[in-house]
Protein backbone atom coordinates (compact mmCIF):
# COMPACT_ATOMS: atom_id res chain seq x y z
CA UNK A 1 0.00 0.00 0.00
CA UNK A 2 1.27 3.42 -0.95
CA UNK A 3 0.31 6.89 0.22
CA UNK A 4 -0.72 8.20 3.64
CA UNK A 5 -2.64 5.01 4.55
CA UNK A 6 0.63 3.10 4.40
CA UNK A 7 1.68 4.95 7.54
CA UNK A 8 -1.32 3.75 9.55
CA UNK A 9 -0.54 1.25 12.30
CA UNK A 10 -3.97 0.26 13.54
CA UNK A 11 -5.20 3.86 13.39
CA UNK A 12 -8.94 4.40 12.99
CA UNK A 13 -9.06 7.96 11.70
CA UNK A 14 -6.91 10.94 10.72
CA UNK A 15 -8.36 14.40 10.18
CA UNK A 16 -6.63 17.36 8.55
CA UNK A 17 -7.99 20.79 9.46
CA UNK A 18 -7.24 24.16 7.92
CA UNK A 19 -8.46 27.70 8.50
CA UNK A 20 -6.57 30.16 6.28
CA UNK A 21 -8.01 33.17 8.07
CA UNK A 22 -6.34 32.28 11.36
CA UNK A 23 -3.40 30.32 9.95
CA UNK A 24 -4.58 27.03 11.49
CA UNK A 25 -3.03 23.90 10.03
CA UNK A 26 -3.74 20.92 12.26
CA UNK A 27 -3.82 17.13 12.15
CA UNK A 28 -5.83 14.99 14.59
CA UNK A 29 -5.07 11.26 14.70
CA UNK A 30 -7.27 8.73 16.50
CA UNK A 31 -5.58 5.39 17.00
CA UNK A 32 -8.25 3.49 18.92
CA UNK A 33 -11.62 4.00 20.57
CA UNK A 34 -12.01 0.40 21.78
CA UNK A 35 -11.87 1.43 25.42
CA UNK A 36 -13.39 4.90 25.03
CA UNK A 37 -12.83 8.22 23.27
CA UNK A 38 -9.29 8.95 22.15
CA UNK A 39 -7.72 11.38 24.61
CA UNK A 40 -4.40 13.05 23.96
CA UNK A 41 -2.72 16.44 23.99
CA UNK A 42 -2.29 19.07 21.30
CA UNK A 43 1.31 19.68 20.26
CA UNK A 44 1.99 23.14 18.77
CA UNK A 45 5.31 22.83 16.96
CA UNK A 46 7.11 24.28 13.89
CA UNK A 47 7.35 21.08 11.87
CA UNK A 48 9.39 21.25 8.68
CA UNK A 49 6.40 20.08 6.63
CA UNK A 50 3.08 18.22 6.80
CA UNK A 51 4.79 14.86 6.29
CA UNK A 52 6.91 15.31 9.42
CA UNK A 53 3.83 16.42 11.36
CA UNK A 54 1.84 13.39 10.19
CA UNK A 55 4.60 10.99 11.20
CA UNK A 56 4.74 12.53 14.68
CA UNK A 57 0.99 12.60 15.29
CA UNK A 58 0.53 8.98 14.19
CA UNK A 59 3.26 7.78 16.57
CA UNK A 60 1.96 9.89 19.43
CA UNK A 61 -1.66 8.76 18.96
CA UNK A 62 -0.70 5.08 19.11
CA UNK A 63 1.38 5.70 22.22
CA UNK A 64 -1.63 7.39 23.84
CA UNK A 65 -3.84 4.35 23.17
CA UNK A 66 -1.32 2.07 24.85
CA UNK A 67 -0.74 4.58 27.65
CA UNK A 68 -4.45 4.76 28.48
CA UNK A 69 -4.83 0.99 28.39
CA UNK A 70 -1.78 0.38 30.57
CA UNK A 71 -2.96 3.04 33.03
CA UNK A 72 -6.28 1.26 33.51
CA UNK A 73 -8.34 4.08 31.99
CA UNK A 74 -11.53 3.69 29.95
CA UNK A 75 -10.07 5.72 27.11
CA UNK A 76 -8.63 5.19 23.69
CA UNK A 77 -5.73 7.05 22.15
CA UNK A 78 -5.61 10.21 20.08
CA UNK A 79 -3.28 13.12 19.47
CA UNK A 80 -3.24 16.42 17.62
CA UNK A 81 -0.55 18.63 16.18
CA UNK A 82 -0.79 22.26 15.13
CA UNK A 83 1.89 23.22 12.62
CA UNK A 84 3.54 26.51 13.51
CA UNK A 85 5.64 28.38 16.01
CA UNK A 86 3.58 28.89 19.18
CA UNK A 87 5.64 31.96 20.07
CA UNK A 88 4.54 33.81 16.93
CA UNK A 89 1.58 31.95 15.39
CA UNK A 90 -0.64 31.22 18.39
CA UNK A 91 -3.72 33.44 18.73
CA UNK A 92 -7.17 33.34 20.25
CA UNK A 93 -8.72 33.07 16.79
CA UNK A 94 -6.48 30.14 15.81
CA UNK A 95 -7.15 28.26 19.05
CA UNK A 96 -10.90 28.80 18.70
CA UNK A 97 -10.78 27.56 15.11
CA UNK A 98 -8.93 24.51 16.38
CA UNK A 99 -11.60 24.02 19.07
CA UNK A 100 -14.26 23.89 16.35
CA UNK A 101 -12.23 21.23 14.54
CA UNK A 102 -12.16 19.16 17.74
CA UNK A 103 -15.91 19.68 18.26
CA UNK A 104 -16.61 18.46 14.72
CA UNK A 105 -15.48 14.97 15.78
CA UNK A 106 -18.38 14.71 18.21
CA UNK A 107 -16.40 13.47 21.20
CA UNK A 108 -14.35 10.80 19.45
CA UNK A 109 -11.29 12.89 20.34
CA UNK A 110 -10.69 14.73 23.63
CA UNK A 111 -7.79 17.18 23.71
CA UNK A 112 -5.43 18.47 26.41
CA UNK A 113 -2.06 20.25 26.74
CA UNK A 114 1.19 19.09 25.21
CA UNK A 115 4.39 20.72 23.96
CA UNK A 116 3.62 24.31 23.03
CA UNK A 117 0.16 24.44 24.63
CA UNK A 118 -0.85 25.39 28.17
CA UNK A 119 -3.91 25.46 30.45
CA UNK A 120 -4.78 29.00 29.28
CA UNK A 121 -4.84 27.72 25.70
CA UNK A 122 -7.17 24.88 26.62
CA UNK A 123 -9.55 27.38 28.22
CA UNK A 124 -9.77 29.16 24.87
CA UNK A 125 -10.21 25.89 22.95
CA UNK A 126 -12.96 24.92 25.40
CA UNK A 127 -14.97 27.98 24.37
CA UNK A 128 -15.66 26.17 21.10
CA UNK A 129 -15.80 22.52 22.19
CA UNK A 130 -16.97 20.35 25.05
CA UNK A 131 -14.02 18.05 24.47
CA UNK A 132 -11.11 20.05 25.92
CA UNK A 133 -9.43 19.22 29.22
CA UNK A 134 -6.48 20.61 31.15
CA UNK A 135 -7.61 24.20 31.62
CA UNK A 136 -6.78 26.01 34.87
CA UNK A 137 -8.97 25.22 37.86
CA UNK A 138 -10.57 28.70 37.71
CA UNK A 139 -11.75 27.76 34.21
CA UNK A 140 -13.19 24.45 35.40
CA UNK A 141 -10.22 22.26 34.53
CA UNK A 142 -7.57 20.44 36.56
CA UNK A 143 -4.68 22.76 35.73
CA UNK A 144 -1.19 21.96 34.51
CA UNK A 145 -0.94 18.21 33.85
CA UNK A 146 2.83 18.47 34.17
CA UNK A 147 2.41 18.32 37.95
CA UNK A 148 0.99 14.79 37.99
CA UNK A 149 3.16 13.71 35.05
CA UNK A 150 6.23 14.57 37.12
CA UNK A 151 4.81 12.86 40.21
CA UNK A 152 4.06 9.67 38.30
CA UNK A 153 7.51 9.77 36.69
CA UNK A 154 9.09 10.02 40.13
CA UNK A 155 7.04 7.06 41.40
CA UNK A 156 8.07 5.08 38.32
CA UNK A 157 11.71 6.06 38.71
CA UNK A 158 11.66 4.77 42.29
CA UNK A 159 10.12 1.47 41.15
CA UNK A 160 12.78 1.12 38.47
CA UNK A 161 15.60 1.81 40.93
CA UNK A 162 14.13 -0.83 43.24
CA UNK A 163 14.05 -3.32 40.36
CA UNK A 164 17.82 -2.96 39.87
CA UNK A 165 19.13 -2.29 43.37
CA UNK A 166 16.45 -3.86 45.59
CA UNK A 167 15.41 -0.59 47.26
CA UNK A 168 13.48 2.44 46.04
CA UNK A 169 15.65 4.81 48.09
CA UNK A 170 17.32 7.50 46.02
CA UNK A 171 19.75 8.54 48.74
CA UNK A 172 23.13 8.82 47.07
CA UNK A 173 21.78 7.91 43.63
CA UNK A 174 22.87 10.03 40.68
CA UNK A 175 20.18 10.96 38.14
CA UNK A 176 21.03 12.66 34.83
CA UNK A 177 17.97 14.59 33.65
CA UNK A 178 17.60 15.68 30.05
CA UNK A 179 15.11 18.54 29.84
CA UNK A 180 14.13 20.56 32.91
CA UNK A 181 10.93 22.16 31.69
CA UNK A 182 7.54 21.84 33.34
CA UNK A 183 8.03 18.09 33.99
CA UNK A 184 11.79 17.62 34.21
CA UNK A 185 12.31 20.44 36.70
CA UNK A 186 9.68 19.05 39.07
CA UNK A 187 11.23 15.60 38.73
CA UNK A 188 14.66 17.06 39.51
CA UNK A 189 13.24 18.69 42.64
CA UNK A 190 11.74 15.39 43.79
CA UNK A 191 15.01 13.51 43.26
CA UNK A 192 16.89 16.20 45.18
CA UNK A 193 14.40 16.13 48.05
CA UNK A 194 14.74 12.33 48.19
CA UNK A 195 18.51 12.59 48.69
CA UNK A 196 19.62 12.06 45.12
CA UNK A 197 22.29 13.92 43.14
CA UNK A 198 21.19 15.63 39.94
CA UNK A 199 22.91 16.50 36.67
CA UNK A 200 20.82 18.44 34.17
CA UNK A 201 20.81 19.63 30.57
CA UNK A 202 18.42 21.85 28.66
CA UNK A 203 18.50 24.26 25.75
CA UNK A 204 17.09 26.87 28.15
CA UNK A 205 20.02 28.27 30.10
CA UNK A 206 17.75 29.91 32.66
CA UNK A 207 16.17 26.54 33.47
CA UNK A 208 19.51 24.83 34.11
CA UNK A 209 20.79 27.83 36.08
CA UNK A 210 17.79 27.53 38.40
CA UNK A 211 18.58 23.85 39.00
CA UNK A 212 22.22 24.64 39.69
CA UNK A 213 21.31 27.34 42.20
CA UNK A 214 18.46 25.62 44.02
CA UNK A 215 19.32 21.92 43.68
CA UNK A 216 23.09 22.00 43.49
CA UNK A 217 22.84 20.36 40.07
CA UNK A 218 25.76 20.01 37.72
CA UNK A 219 24.97 21.34 34.25
CA UNK A 220 26.19 19.65 31.06
CA UNK A 221 25.42 20.16 27.37
CA UNK A 222 22.33 18.58 25.81
CA UNK A 223 24.46 16.41 23.54
CA UNK A 224 26.37 14.92 26.51
CA UNK A 225 23.71 14.36 29.17
CA UNK A 226 22.94 10.80 28.04
CA UNK A 227 26.60 9.86 28.45
CA UNK A 228 26.97 11.08 32.04
CA UNK A 229 28.23 8.42 34.44
CA UNK A 230 25.03 8.16 36.52
CA UNK A 231 22.76 5.52 38.01
CA UNK A 232 19.74 6.76 36.04
CA UNK A 233 19.35 8.61 32.76
CA UNK A 234 15.99 10.42 32.65
CA UNK A 235 14.90 11.78 29.24
CA UNK A 236 12.28 14.51 29.65
CA UNK A 237 12.54 16.42 26.37
CA UNK A 238 11.51 15.32 22.87
CA UNK A 239 11.63 11.76 21.54
CA UNK A 240 14.05 9.40 19.77
CA UNK A 241 16.84 10.09 22.26
CA UNK A 242 17.65 6.36 22.53
CA UNK A 243 19.21 5.49 19.21
CA UNK A 244 22.20 3.91 17.49
CA UNK A 245 24.46 6.79 18.47
CA UNK A 246 23.43 7.34 22.09
CA UNK A 247 22.87 3.82 23.42
CA UNK A 248 26.55 2.75 23.14
CA UNK A 249 27.49 5.88 25.13
CA UNK A 250 25.13 5.24 28.06
CA UNK A 251 26.82 4.68 31.44
CA UNK A 252 23.64 4.19 33.48
CA UNK A 253 21.80 1.11 34.72
CA UNK A 254 18.31 2.58 34.35
CA UNK A 255 16.55 4.75 31.78
CA UNK A 256 13.43 6.28 33.29
CA UNK A 257 12.00 9.53 31.98
CA UNK A 258 8.76 11.21 30.95
CA UNK A 259 9.56 12.03 27.30
CA UNK A 260 7.33 10.41 24.69
CA UNK A 261 8.67 7.95 22.10
CA UNK A 262 12.16 7.70 23.58
CA UNK A 263 13.12 4.74 21.40
CA UNK A 264 14.09 5.85 17.90
CA UNK A 265 13.15 2.36 16.68
CA UNK A 266 11.59 -0.65 18.44
CA UNK A 267 14.86 -2.59 18.03
CA UNK A 268 16.52 -0.17 20.43
CA UNK A 269 14.69 -1.86 23.30
CA UNK A 270 16.77 -4.95 22.52
CA UNK A 271 19.92 -2.85 22.37
CA UNK A 272 19.23 -1.46 25.84
CA UNK A 273 18.58 -4.94 27.24
CA UNK A 274 21.79 -6.25 25.65
CA UNK A 275 23.67 -3.36 27.29
CA UNK A 276 22.28 -4.31 30.70
CA UNK A 277 20.14 -1.17 30.97
CA UNK A 278 16.64 -1.38 32.46
CA UNK A 279 14.25 0.66 30.33
CA UNK A 280 11.08 2.01 31.95
CA UNK A 281 8.57 2.09 29.06
CA UNK A 282 7.87 5.78 28.57
CA UNK A 283 4.12 5.62 28.07
CA UNK A 284 3.70 3.72 31.33
CA UNK A 285 5.95 6.00 33.37
CA UNK A 286 4.58 9.30 32.00
CA UNK A 287 0.87 8.46 32.33
CA UNK A 288 0.28 10.84 35.27
CA UNK A 289 -0.76 13.74 33.06
CA UNK A 290 -3.21 11.58 31.15
CA UNK A 291 -4.63 10.28 34.42
CA UNK A 292 -5.12 13.85 35.58
CA UNK A 293 -6.98 15.18 32.55
CA UNK A 294 -8.95 11.94 32.18
CA UNK A 295 -10.30 12.48 35.68
CA UNK A 296 -11.98 15.67 34.44
CA UNK A 297 -14.35 13.43 32.47
CA UNK A 298 -15.59 11.82 35.71
CA UNK A 299 -19.30 12.33 36.30
CA UNK A 300 -18.59 14.14 39.57
CA UNK A 301 -15.86 16.36 38.14
CA UNK A 302 -12.15 16.37 38.81
CA UNK A 303 -10.76 15.01 42.09
CA UNK A 304 -7.10 15.68 42.80
CA UNK A 305 -7.04 12.96 45.47
CA UNK A 306 -8.49 10.36 43.11
CA UNK A 307 -6.13 11.28 40.27
CA UNK A 308 -3.09 11.24 42.57
CA UNK A 309 -4.07 7.82 43.94
CA UNK A 310 -4.27 6.48 40.39
CA UNK A 311 -0.89 7.98 39.51
CA UNK A 312 0.63 6.23 42.52
CA UNK A 313 -0.21 2.92 40.81
CA UNK A 314 2.34 3.62 38.07
CA UNK A 315 5.03 2.00 40.20
CA UNK A 316 2.95 -1.14 40.68
CA UNK A 317 2.22 -1.37 36.95
CA UNK A 318 5.91 -1.08 36.14
CA UNK A 319 6.67 -3.87 38.58
CA UNK A 320 4.08 -6.04 36.80
CA UNK A 321 5.67 -5.23 33.45
CA UNK A 322 9.18 -5.98 34.69
CA UNK A 323 7.96 -9.32 36.04
CA UNK A 324 6.24 -10.09 32.72
CA UNK A 325 9.45 -9.26 30.82
CA UNK A 326 11.41 -11.68 33.01
CA UNK A 327 8.81 -14.44 32.67
CA UNK A 328 8.50 -14.02 28.89
CA UNK A 329 12.24 -13.48 28.35
CA UNK A 330 11.47 -10.33 26.40
CA UNK A 331 12.19 -6.63 26.60
CA UNK A 332 10.35 -4.33 28.96
CA UNK A 333 9.02 -2.42 25.93
CA UNK A 334 7.51 -5.59 24.46
CA UNK A 335 6.12 -6.55 27.86
CA UNK A 336 4.46 -3.13 28.21
CA UNK A 337 2.82 -3.50 24.79
CA UNK A 338 1.60 -6.97 25.75
CA UNK A 339 0.25 -5.64 29.05
CA UNK A 340 -1.71 -2.90 27.25
CA UNK A 341 -2.90 -5.14 24.39
CA UNK A 342 -4.24 -7.74 26.81
CA UNK A 343 -6.42 -5.12 28.47
CA UNK A 344 -7.59 -3.65 25.15
CA UNK A 345 -8.58 -7.12 23.98
CA UNK A 346 -10.28 -8.19 27.22
CA UNK A 347 -12.16 -4.98 28.03
CA UNK A 348 -12.69 -3.92 24.43
CA UNK A 349 -14.50 -7.18 23.81
CA UNK A 350 -17.19 -6.07 26.26
CA UNK A 351 -18.15 -3.30 23.82
CA UNK A 352 -19.80 -6.00 21.72
CA UNK A 353 -22.64 -6.02 24.25
CA UNK A 354 -25.00 -3.24 23.25
CA UNK A 355 -26.22 -1.21 26.23
CA UNK A 356 -29.20 1.17 26.00
CA UNK A 357 -28.43 4.81 26.77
Amino acid sequence: MDGPFARFDGHEQVVFGSDPGTGLRAIIAIHSTRLGPGLGGTRFYPYADESEALTDVLRLAKAMAYKAAAAGLDLGGGKAVIIGDPATDKSEALLRAYGRLVESLGGRYVTACDVGTYPADMAIVARETRWATGADSVEGGSGDSGVLTAYGAFVGLQASVAEVWGTSSLTGRHVAIQGVGKVGRRLAESVHEAGGRVTVADTNADATAWCAEHLGAEVVSVDKIHAVDADVFSPNALGAVLNDDTIPELQCRVVAGAANNQLAHPRHAEALADAGVLYAPDYVLNAGGLIQVADELHAGGYSEARATARAEQIGARLRQIYALARDQHTTTAAAADQFAEQRMAAVGRLRRFWLPR
